[in-house]
Order: structure tokens, then sequence, then C-alpha cells
């Protein structure tokens, strides 16, 4: 399917959904399993591309793992820090969270790896932690552009015991070496700079690993992570997706309807919880309850234009655009330059298709964000860059309008294979 053409969607009044597991808890949760001395069961694990990429990695690398996607169950036979294969090949795919983290753990643990990506994968960046590990010992052979996969990566005995690095690029950085860090004799000391050292992301990788038995040490931004020898657990449920739960509780104001996503709850590890606070602050209702979080936007006559830092919340910045033009006034939205360097220039793509809809909007460098006007939407076709959020979030576009069609939707399939049958099942 080259394009997915959005039926406008009227008169919804109640919308009810199961999200899939959250990605980036996932592939932590594949990581710190793997690394762990213990056998660990997981549930309501996300079957998507970048996930499928970990699990076949870990099982290229020799781990023993059992995959049922029907139950959305992974058990994983952890080996405390011992690469059962030290000379494997693997392939990350496009997913950043493998790359990042899986880079680190074989760094670390020792062995010769080849690691090949996607184009797409090959193009973002990867020098500041290669860096890293070079000043380490690890020594790197590059098969195409310096810096950058694919490689080959030889490691046997590194020296390291404390590293600074910088989270204004990718926060992916600092989860890796946080996670792998109780694979060195001595711990390592992690020193976190830039302007997300306490963002919502790594946030989340301290939290999982106090849960399954790492217990860093905190001083400032600062953290010592011990060697944990025997750390694991013999269960652990994944949450769901609060990021692709968004896309629909957007809908609430765009719709005037009232959502909810299952077992999706305020407490969430999830950075991006912190948008259903905002579409509160819209005028929308919102209630906790048992079985999920229901948003409302029934009482809706439209909605005002925010002007919002999304530093911790960026991978709701398409989401927020999409709102935009049918706000009552401006939106801007704050603190987001590094989104350029995700799967696509994610503010280049905002920009360039909210224009192709006839929508006047800028980016504004002062804030390192961007400026969108109200206005009316023009047929069009967006285009979507490989960026599996680019195509949920401006789908929003369509279901309000019916004048939007999304170019290549099958890239969803990288975190939310199932997206457009869910959007499907609104219309039945």
């Amino acid at each position: 399917m080259n394009q997915y053409r959005v039926k406008k969607l009227e008169n919804m009044k109640k919308i009810e959904v199961q999200a899939p597991g959250s990605k980036s808890i996932t592939n932590r949760a594949l990581l710190l399993a793997a690394l762990s001395d213990r056998r660990c069961r997981l549930h309501g694990v996300l079957f998507s591309d970048d996930s499928r990429a970990f699990l076949d990695s870990l099982v290229k690398l020799g781990f023993e793992v059992e995959a049922d996607e029907e139950t959305k169950n992974v058990t994983i036979q952890g080996t405390g820090g011992v690469i059962p294969n030290e000379n494997a090949v693997i392939d990350v795919r496009s997913a950043g969270t493998a790359a990042r983290f899986l880079t680190v753990m074989l760094a670390f643990a020792g062995g010769s790896y080849e690691i090949k990506a996607s184009p797409q994968m090959c193009r973002r960046p990867m020098q500041p932690l290669l860096d890293i590990l070079k000043a380490a010992g690890v020594a790197f052979v590059f098969q195409g552009e310096e810096n950058h996969f694919p490689f080959v990566m030889k490691s046997h005995g590194i020296s390291l015991e404390a590293v600074s690095v910088d989270t204004k690029v990718s926060s992916q950085f600092a989860s890796a070496l946080l996670m792998s860090g109780t694979l060195l004799e001595k711990g390592l000391t992690v020193r976190l700079k830039g302007d997300r050292a306490e963002g919502s992301y790594i946030k989340m990788t301290i939290a999982m690993m106090e849960q399954f038995g790492i217990h860093p040490v905190r001083s400032g931004n600062e953290y010592w992570i011990p060697n944990s020898a025997g750390f694991g657990v013999d269960e652990y449920q994944v949450e769901p997706d609060v990021s692709g739960a968004c896309y629909f509780y957007a809908m609430a104001p765009l719709l005037q309807a009232d959502v909810k996503v299952q077992n999706v709850h305020m407490d969430s590890l999830q950075g991006d919880i912190s948008f259903l606070r905002i579409l509160r602050d819209m005028g929308c209702t919102l209630v906790d309850e048992a079985d999920g979080v229901r948003i409302s936007g029934a009482a809706l006559d439209g909605y005002p234009g925010m002007d919002i830092s999304m530093k911790d919340f960026s991978d709701q910045t398409m989401t927020m655009a999409a709102l935009a033009p049918f706000a009552k006034g401006e939106t801007r939205i704050r603190n987001i330059g590094h989104i350029r360097f995700q799967e696509t220039d994610r503010i280049h793509a905002i920009l360039t298709e909210l224009t192709r809809m006839g929508i006047s909007c800028e980016e504004e460098p002062e804030c390192d964000g961007v400026r969108i006007m109200p206005g009316t939407i023009k047929e069009c076709a967006v285009e979507t860059y490989e960026d599996h959020r680019m195509a949920m979030a401006f789908t929003l576009v369509g279901l309000r309008t019916g004048k939007i069609s999304i170019v290549n939707p099958e890239c969803c399939r990288k975190t939310f294979e199932n997206y457009f049958e869910l959007i499907e099942g609104l219309y039945a």
C-alpha cells in the first residue's frame, strides 16, 4: 500500500482501543534480561520491526530466546554478561535503541562483531558514542562512512571507569552506557551533560535498572553503576505504549470525543504521559480509571493554541503539530532541536508537510522550536520520510478533514503494526 486515504471521521463520540507494548520499555527489558543471570519471562512485549531487530540480534548472539507473538510473551535466558557467540554478525535494521544499546553491551562484554543496519540507521548519529568506546580501547573498521554503521567492532579488555556523555543529540547514548555499565568489573561512573540530563528516557532507564536489581548511586547528574552480578527478575510486565496511545488521546479535542486506551495510567514510566496533561490544559477532562485513563473533549467548542516546551516528550511534537491548525490561536513548540537527528529531520518534515497542507508555520531558532498558525487544510498527500511518527500523527488531520493521504503508511511497522487497522476499526 503506497498511500492510505484517511476518511473523515464524523459523529464519533466514544473511542476505546488497546495500544501495543512500549517500544522503549520492551527494548530496555530485552537488554536487561539478557545481561542478567536469570531466566526472565517478559509479558506484554511489543512485536514490531524494531523489537524484532533486537530479538533477532540476541538470537544471532547466541542467547536462548523464546518468543510468542500471539501472547506477547518473550522468555530470555540471561547469561550474566557473557555473550554466547563472541564472533557474531547482527543487523539492527532501523532500531535506534538496538543500535545504541547492543553496541555498548558488546563493547563492554568483549568479542568481535559485525554490525549492519538499514540505510536510514546508517545516516543517524553514532560518533559521540563511538568516540567514547574508541578511547576505552575498542577498535572499529568502518565499512561505509566513518563513524556510522555498518562496521566491525573488536573489544578485548577495555579501560573505562568514568565517562561524560552529552544527552543533546540522543539520550539513547546515555541509557546504553548506564545499563551496560554493570558489566564492568569496577562499575562505571556516567556523568550526564546537556539539556536532557534529567529527561524522561533517562528516568525510565534508571527506574527499570532498579526494577531488575541494579542500584545506581546518584550525585547530581552523575551516576555510579556498580558491577551487579546476580541481578535479574523472573517476570516483567511491559507497559502499553503511551507514545502510540497519544494519537488516540489527541482525538479527544480534535473530534470532541471520549477516548480511553486500555491499561494506560498516569503513573507510567514513559515521559509521553505528559502529553495527556497538555490535553487537560486544552480543556479536556482526564480521569484515571481502573482499566485506563479516559480523556474527554466532548464538551469542547474548540481548544486554545499552546506555548509549550516539549523537550521531555518530544515524540509528541508531530501530534501537537497535527492539532495546531485547528486551535483558536497560534501554537509554539519549544526546546525540540534534538528531533532533527531522529528517524528524519522532524522539524523540517513538520514544516514542509504543514506548508503543503496550506498552513502557515515557521521555525523559531530563538526558542529551538516552531510556530504554527491555525488555518484551513487543503487536499494533500503527506510525505512520511520513513518516519512512523509522521505517518501516525498526520493521520489525525485527515480524520478531522477527510483531505489527507498518508504516503508509505507501512513505515508504522517500526513501532505500531496495526495502527491503520485500529483507524479502520473506528469507522466500523
